[in-house]
């Protein structure tokens, strides 16, 4: 297989209104080799999402601060983007029931490790034995 043939890497989209915990997050999942976008709020993602980026997987927190919510903004990718896979977080524990509708996977509770993201990403994107 060639590099030509190699498929593009997936794209997350990391929305989380706290900059240092989106640097890291971000960082982290470049590492792992995904190409990650960010933004601080959910008219940012959506921005984002306007400009026709290739999006696979929108990983949002749910409270962002003043604004729209991750859960509007999951609600809105759903009715824009309906292909992009969903995964939320807060640490607020209540949140997790209303966001099992929203989630194509479960609710990830914080604080959460690196290593518990990269396994919910690689079971959305069905690479389970890729790192």
């Amino acid at each position: 297989m060639t590099s030509s043939d190699t498929p593009p890497p997936a794209t997350i989209l990391v929305v989380e209104d706290e900059v240092l915990i989106r640097t890291a997050v971000a960082g982290y999942l470049r590492d792992c080799g995904y190409r990650v976008l960010e933004a601080g709020t959910a008219e940012e993602a959506q921005r984002i999402f306007a400009s026709d980026e290739p999006v696979d997987i929108l990983f949002a927190d749910v409270d962002l601060g003043p604004g729209a919510s991750g859960f509007v903004l999951a609600t809105w990718t759903r009715q824009k983007r309906p292909a992009v896979r969903i995964l939320l977080t807060s640490g607020v524990d209540r949140m997790a029931e209303k966001a099992g509708d929203l989630c194509d996977g479960p609710f990830l509770a914080k604080p959460y490790t690196h290593e518990r993201l990269a396994e919910e990403i690689k079971r959305l994107l069905g690479r389970a034995g890729d790192r």
